[in-house]
């Protein structure tokens, strides 16, 4: 089996889809063998397809509030992995960025999974992390999968998407940030105090 470096080197080089996106390919990820926790996302959206640094944007601060972790943790690869449902930014729809391109998960996660053997927990960031990964036993919607989170632990913790654009579902669904949050927390804390 190669190296996770090497598997890095090439998903960093990969253009299967480049000619449908709008910009050119810039996957964008982060992992290392000793990642505790994978966060699986959707896409890069553009700020974080011109910096190339995951969640380097609103949603990243909103995620790491959620997380309680700091930037320096969040970027530690020895802690989080961070690797999104399509690596490159997908271009606008017509309400917010387009879905994640599909070529990505199906071509590089099962890979890149057999690299990550210290991972814990699995964050399933938004609906399209969720349809892939819940299929076994999925609810009808995210908000359903968010609200029994408890019934795909230990290894997937369902969430919604972190972006300022959701404050309407967070205003319907207090509950996320009373109960769903401090579980969060606690769970992410203890595996990252481990030693």
């Amino acid at each position: 089996m190669e190296s996770l470096e090497r598997l890095l080197e090439k998903i960093k080089q990969c253009k299967i889809c480049e000619a449908e996106l709008p910009l050119g390919a810039n996957p964008v990820l982060k992992a290392s063998e000793k990642s505790k926790i994978m966060i699986i996302g959707q896409a890069p959206g553009i700020k974080v397809h011109l910096s190339g640094i995951p969640f380097h944007d609103k949603s990243g601060d909103q995620l790491r509030q959620w997380l309680d972790v700091t930037v320096d943790e969040f970027y530690n690869p020895d802690n989080f992995a961070i690797v999104p449902m399509g690596f490159c930014y997908p271009g606008k729809g017509k309400q917010g960025d387009l879905p994640p391109r599909k070529e990505c998960a199906p071509t590089w996660h099962e890979q890149l999974l057999e690299h990550l053997s210290e991972i814990q927990l699995i964050l399933l960031v938004g609906q399209y992390a969720q349809k892939y990964y819940l299929k076994k036993e999925p609810k009808r919607t995210l908000t359903e999968n968010v609200a029994h989170y408890q019934d795909f632990l230990p290894l997937y913790f369902p969430l919604p998407h972190p972006s300022p654009r959701n404050f309407m579902w967070k205003a319907k669904n207090h509950w996320f940030e009373e109960e769903v949050i401090p579980e969060l927390k606690k769970r992410v804390r203890t595996i990252l105090n481990k030693k």
